[in-house]
């Protein structure tokens, strides 16, 4: 069986990357990996050759051709089944899936002026005009899934699901950015950090050295 190739940012800074790269890895599926440098004078060349957005995340399954992070987790959750991607129950599998749209199409305020940057650490910055409403949306969608669907485990449905992907990416942002939510969010916080694929994720990006000026203060 031919293994997917999934395309990559560099790890720093490609949050949404991350997403799938974490849904990937989720999967258990030996995988390879091609890594491209962001805010390069060739990485819009580069990622053409594998996406026709010119965008990352992509990933080549067999003849699929995927551009789109969500779209790559759903297929890998119709992949592997026996992964549960999705919560098992109905009602919380709708919720996850309406947290998942929201973090895919929402919280602009928050990701233009709090970029992914797991490098850096600027407490206090970035709170622009509509920040802090993303912020306070984004843990109480944390503390309403915990609330209402997190038994079994520490995270959004409990065990790993694509929402815990989708929100990967915010745990570093608040990191970053000194964000520090109480209750149940907090608590949620520091269990997504600690997952052992998040933590890998985050050592590789410590170690690159490709820098993008935009986003280092």
């Amino acid at each position: 069986m031919e293994r997917p190739t999934l395309i990559i940012g560099n790890r720093n800074y490609s949050s949404w990357s991350l997403r799938a790269w974490l849904v990937l890895e989720a999967t258990g599926q030996q995988f390879d990996e091609v890594v491209i440098p962001l805010g390069q004078d060739n990485t819009t060349e580069e990622i053409l050759r594998w996406s026709p957005t010119a965008r990352v995340p992509a990933m080549r399954d067999g003849e699929i051709v995927l551009w789109d992070s969500l779209a790559i987790c759903e297929h890998l959750a119709e992949a592997f089944p026996e992964a549960g991607l999705w919560p098992a129950d109905a009602g919380a599998r709708a919720i996850a899936r309406s947290v998942v749209a929201e973090m895919h199409s929402g919280f602009v305020a928050l990701r233009k002026h709090m970029p992914m940057n797991l490098r850096a650490s600027y407490p206090g910055a970035g709170r622009e005009p509509g920040v802090d409403e993303d912020i306070a949306r984004i843990t109480a969608i944390w503390e309403q899934c915990r609330t209402n669907h997190g038994a079994g485990g520490d995270l959004l449905f409990g065990q790993f699901t694509i929402a815990d992907a989708f929100y990967a990416p915010i745990v570093s942002r608040f990191l970053t950015y000194g964000v520090s939510p109480d209750g149940l969010a907090g608590q949620y916080m520091e269990a997504a950090w600690a997952l052992p694929a998040m933590q890998d994720w985050a050592e590789k990006a410590r170690a690159e050295e490709w820098r993008v000026e935009r986003y280092d203060r």
